[in-house]
């Protein structure tokens, strides 16, 4: 078969015509994800629209001051006893009170009246007073707070609607989002910022539930309570935190995220008080040593560390050692979400737990129970005696010296009668045990997820895992601060 090449022509318009389409295909594109991208022209209408929504919190509250100096012990008939009596009778001996006032910021989420703001804007106030955009003062009363997560939810009454609020999905937020904060900086009043969101997930260590939404919008004393924005006007966040060498803005705020928020509040409204879901374990995170020794694929997880007797997840046979990685159909991805997972599902729900056990996934059924406000922790009482052991073994690969349990060294270590294990005598300074924190007086439990009774069980376990290639052995201990696991380097013989 024959082939003819196209005159030149045809290929030279051929060649311009797909230039000039791919072209406009690609300026199209261009100009879409600058559009995208781009920043907005002005805050000034969206500002416009959400300003009358955000109000200003003013609380009292009655703070005694301590007593005054007392009167002077004069002998009678002295003639500065007078005009000491009348000083002391002027200036007032007893404890006086003084009215302290303090201000914040909130929003309204409902047109009969309900606001959010901070818990420790309105905490200890006597009288909560909400100031809206067009400076009208309205009583509020409280309906209920929830210290945990910082909230509370107030209730105003006005004769007209009032202009409300939506929540929006702060899950779906990104980082890099525009975002707008509305709030009372120092007393100033209403004051609009804007920034994007510069990081998610933060804790920064003011309460069990952290994670919060970080962003550079001017956030300042006066601020918190206030609500965070995206571009469709919906809050999603409310703003609770800086970090501040100075005690202003240098860029890094917190918002609690909507994804938190709304649950509380909704809960709030309803009874006054937040109820969260229980597992009843003790959890601690996953390392890269404790993955290779579970023969799992990833750091990621919760790994039970104990199990509280008699709660729902004893009832479910969660044990020590698992590790759960998905709770209700929701992936723990490190330890410290698996709190807050739990604690956002209803009470008395039944749920899916899929955990890693025994080198393979298992999936339980638990029935959530209700966390209470305080959980009170058994201590065993002090008691000391002689030290009768005479069968201590050295494990050189931990660097640790041990003893099967005696009654003589539970006394001295101050442990239970009815603890059972290995107890750890000695442990060389430089030794890999060293590194990971553990004492003399820890009680090792288990190895390799096995119980343990004696040193030879230890010895055993550690030379069967250098056999297989393993780099590290998992042990569970139990010392003064409960039990938990740790994952030691073999060393190389």
């Amino acid at each position: 078969m024959r082939t003819y090449p196209l005159p030149n022509r045809q290929i030279a318009g051929a060649t311009t015509l797909a230039t000039a389409v791919f072209t406009f295909i690609a300026l199209m594109i261009f100009a879409a994800t600058a559009h995208a991208r781009s920043a907005p022209e002005s805050f000034a209408d969206l500002a416009e629209r959400l300003l009358p929504s955000v109000v200003n919190i003013s609380t009292t509250q009655t703070v005694e001051q301590g007593k005054g100096p007392e009167m002077p012990q004069l002998p009678p008939g002295s003639p500065f006893e007078d005009f000491f009596k009348d000083f002391f009778d002027r200036n007032g001996q007893q404890q006086r009170s003084r009215k302290a006032t303090s201000l914040g910021s909130g929003f309204i989420i409902s047109e009969d009246g309900y606001v959010v703001t901070n818990n420790h804007v309105i905490q200890d106030a006597d009288e909560i007073t909400v100031i809206l955009s067009d400076d009208k003062r309205l009583k509020a009363k409280l309906v209920g707070r929830d210290s945990k997560t910082d909230l509370a939810v107030l209730k105003v009454e006005s004769d007209e609607p009032l202009p409300a609020v939506k929540f929006g999905n702060s899950d779906k937020s990104r980082v890099g989002d525009w975002v707008v904060a509305i709030g009372n900086p120092f007393g100033l009043g209403g004051t609009v910022t804007a920034g994007i969101i510069s990081a998610r997930g933060r804790d920064i260590n003011s309460g069990p539930y952290d994670d919060f939404l970080q962003t550079d919008a001017s956030i300042n004393r006066g601020n918190s309570g206030g609500p965070m924005f995206n571009l469709d006007g919906e809050v999603i966040g409310v703003n609770t935190a800086i970090y501040s060498p100075s005690g202003g803005s240098v860029g890094i705020g917190f918002a609690i995220p909507s994804a938190t928020v709304e649950p509380v509040i909704n809960q709030l409204r309803k009874s006054g008080q937040v109820k969260r879901g229980w597992l009843g374990v003790h959890i601690q995170q996953v390392t890269d040593e404790i993955v290779e020794s579970l023969g799992l694929k990833t750091a990621e997880g919760a790994l039970v560390a104990s199990v509280i007797e008699d709660g729902p997840a004893a009832k479910s046979e969660i044990k020590a050692g698992d590790v759960i990685l998905i709770f209700n159909g929701k992936q723990v991805e490190e330890m410290r979400m698996l709190p807050k997972i739990v604690a956002d599902t209803e009470v008395d729900k039944a749920v899916k737990v899929e955990i890693w056990r025994g080198g393979k996934m298992i999936t339980l059924d638990v029935k959530v129970g209700e966390l209470e406000d305080e959980v009170k922790i058994a201590s065993t009482g002090p008691a000391r005696g002689d030290d009768d052991n005479k069968s201590e073994s050295r494990v050189e690969d931990l660097g640790l010296t041990l003893s099967a349990t005696t009654d003589g060294l539970r006394e001295r270590f101050k442990l239970e009668k009815k603890s059972k294990g290995v107890i750890i005598t000695k442990v060389d300074e430089d030794g890999p045990a060293a590194e990971k924190g553990i004492r003399v007086g820890d009680l090792i439990v288990e190895i390799g997820q096995e119980e343990v009774t004696n040193p030879k069980q230890i010895s055993q376990k550690v030379a069967e895992a250098k056999k297989q290639g393993r780099k590290s052995v998992l042990l569970l201990l139990e010392g003064q601060t409960g039990l938990r696991f740790v994952a030691i380097r073999i060393e190389k013989s």
